[in-house]
Order: structure tokens, then sequence, then C-alpha cells
């Protein structure tokens, strides 16, 4: 019995699989990584996120520095309208080298309920509801990244096509 389920599962995630590559329309991606990132890795995310947007994809991410900001600059390139914004806490709460950015974005969504949690917590909750607004989240983190990687889990199991990519 236990095989069938899992043969049941394969089969119903290379679907969910092969219909997501044959979608020629647009998307709705989230993108979502680690704070700590290399300059050379910010400028591939960037340019990721802007030809994801060119290719006529909504982008989601948070608000943080590294993965989130590139995404954001690259998104905002390529077409401003195109990308939202969702921050775990109020904008007040966000460092203020993000804040510049933050506040040149059309469609930002603060948690300002959230700015008694921890970041992690906050985090953890903003990651949900990202996840419950995308098809697909594209990852960039450590191995050790908790957080991230119950996001990628948590998006697995509402069968979104996760692509996850470690930097260590």
């Amino acid at each position: 019995m236990t095989q069938a389920i899992e043969l049941t599962s394969s089969i119903d995630t290379l679907a969910q699989e092969l219909a997501a590559i044959q979608q020629t329309g647009s998307k709705r991606i989230a993108i979502l990584g680690s704070r700590h990132v290399p300059i050379t890795h910010q400028k591939l995310i960037e340019m990721m996120s802007y030809a994801l947007v060119l290719s006529g994809n909504r982008l989601i991410t948070s608000g943080a520095a590294g993965t989130n900001s590139a995404a954001i600059k690259g998104a905002m390139r390529a077409d401003p309208n195109s990308i939202t914004v969702i921050l775990p806490q109020s904008l007040e709460r966000q460092p203020r080298e993000s804040r510049e950015q933050l506040e040149q974005v059309m469609h930002l969504v603060e948690n300002p309920a959230n700015d008694h949690l921890s970041l992690a917590e906050a985090s953890a909750m903003c990651n949900r509801e990202i996840i419950s607004r995308c098809q697909q989240l594209i990852c960039f983190a450590f191995h050790d990244s908790h957080t991230l990687m119950q996001t990628c889990r948590e998006a697995e199991e509402q069968n979104r096509v996760v692509t996850l990519f470690y930097f260590d």
C-alpha cells in the first residue's frame, strides 16, 4: 500500500513539473534567499530576475539585503510594476540601507502586526505568505539556512515547483 501511495505521489509530482515546464504564460515566481550573498552571486540573481520579468513573469520577494535586494533590483530595472515585495515587519523595522530601495517599490506589503516578533519568526510567517501567492519558488540558501529550508519544504507540500540553489 505504501508503494502505491509513493508511486501516485511521484506521478503527481512529475505531472506538475511537466505542466510547469510547458506553461508559456506568465507565472508568479517567488525569489527568496540568504542575506549573506557574495556580490558576484547578487549580480547573477539580479540578471536572472531581470530576465524573468522580461519574459513576462511577475516576481514576489521579501525586503532583506542580499538575495532579495538583488531580485528587487533586477525586476525594477525590467518593469517596476512586475514585483511585489512582502516585508516580514513594518518598513520602519527594515535596515536604513534597505529602506531606500523599498520606498521605490510600487507593490509593497508591510506587516506591522509582526513588529513585536523576532525577525526569524516574522520571516517564517512572511515566507508562508509569499509561498501562498506564487506558483514557483526559486531559493538561494546555505545548507544550514533553517528558515529557508523550511520554506522550501512548505512550498513543496503546497505543490509549488521549487528550485533550490546552494551557496555552499
